[in-house]
């Protein structure tokens, strides 16, 4: 039997915590996950007056829970990487940083009511265990799609901007102070609100004109809605990616590697140790 080393027993927490290729992979994800969804469940009873004036301390008892398995799982995850302050700066780094600190601050300044949004952060570590299970190929042409449509799309929205600052000058020489478009900004404002099909009603025209300028505004916002979609889904069907899985990358931690890789396709270190 060869000994434990400290490489060894770091590429085991590694292989736990960050993949879900093997089974204790995916029970410590299915844990994390039901963590999570507890936690948020927790936050969202907290914030009904009369569930926390019953149930307090047992909310406060789950809290501090979930808070010491986040912790723990937090130093794993340095612990488990070669480059431990990449991963703390990373995106995930900072969500699981904060999915620890609301107990503790808590604990030191009582009263802060932002820990209520800190705590709902934890949801994005959802996207993590999905990233490592069976979504990871779909998960990952999504992304692929969006940066790809990014220029195609900011483009698009630049395009809405211009129409509705238009529309909305217009509308303003059209309706004016009498119907409630008493600026360019707030007439803006209206067609946003109509293009979108939103209409909270706070705005309306008046006028025969401005009525039928609104009704074309409207028409117009069906088909304005499809375009992103139509462009990312293009986008997406054309790829054609090679299957991945949840292998991550104990050096600098990307994800997404194909099944056949042996080096990390980022940094080129050894998968696997």
């Amino acid at each position: 039997m060869r000994p434990i080393t400290s490489d060894r027993l770091r590429q085991k927490f590694h292989q736990v915590i960050y993949e879900a290729d093997t089974p204790a992979g995916k029970l410590f994800d299915l844990v994390l996950l039901l963590l999570i969804v507890v936690s948020i469940v927790a936050v969202m009873l907290e914030s009904v007056v009369e569930i926390q004036q019953k149930y307090g301390a047992e909310l406060a008892v789950i809290e501090w829970v979930i808070t010491g398995f986040f912790t723990l799982e937090y130093i794993g995850r340095i612990l488990s990487v070669r480059q431990p302050l990449k991963y703390a700066l990373s995106f995930y780094g900072i969500i699981d940083l904060l999915a620890t600190l609301p107990s503790y601050i808590d604990l030191l300044f009582p009263g802060f009511h932002f820990l209520l949004a800190l705590r709902a952060v934890r949801l994005l570590r959802i996207f993590r265990i999905l990233k490592l299970m069976h979504f990871v190929g779909a998960g990952n042409n999504l992304l692929e799609a969006l940066k790809k449509s990014r220029n195609k799309i900011a483009v698009f929205l630049f395009t809405v901007i211009v129409i509705c600052i238009i529309l909305g000058t217009i509308m303003y020489m059209v309706e004016g102070a009498s119907s409630g478009f008493t600026s360019i900004p707030v007439s803006v404002y209206w067609t946003i609100v109509t293009l979108t099909t939103v209409g909270f009603g706070d705005i309306t025209p008046q006028t025969p004109l401005g009525q039928f300028i609104s009704v074309i505004i409207m028409i117009l916002g069906y088909g304005i809605i499809a375009v992103p979609t139509g462009l990312v889904t293009a986008q997406f069907m054309s790829q054609n990616r090679e299957d991945s899985n949840t292998q991550s990358c104990p050096n600098c931690s990307v994800y997404g590697h194909r099944d056949d890789a042996d080096f990390c396709y980022h940094c080129g270190s050894k998968l696997n140790f």
